[in-house]
């Protein structure tokens, strides 16, 4: 990548580069893309995908509500409810 895409990107994207910082980042995004570019031509056919880069098993626990309703409590300090459901101002139009 070169200074003048990052400027482009960084105007889209909102932030502020200063110009002593453009060169720099350049540099270090042209590198994190090379290093994609390896990635991408690494050879995995034959590889089982994993789920998780340890080989680690996730206990899982039962899926039962152990916690009372309080919905009931909750939207008493609401500022507005209607069927069981929360009431929130529009922000958008």
């Amino acid at each position: 990548m070169n200074p003048s895409e990052i400027e482009k990107l960084a105007n889209l994207a909102r932030l502020k580069i200063s110009e002593e910082t453009i060169e720099e980042t350049a540099k270090s995004i042209t590198e994190v893309l090379a290093l994609v570019d390896q990635l991408q031509a690494a050879d995995t056919d034959g590889t089982t995908p994993m789920a998780h880069p340890l080989d680690a098993t996730q206990r899982l626990r039962a899926d039962k509500v152990t916690e009372p309703n309080q919905r009931g409590q909750f939207q008493a300090i609401a500022p507005a409810t209607e069927n069981g459901l929360y009431l929130v101002p529009k922000v958008i139009e």
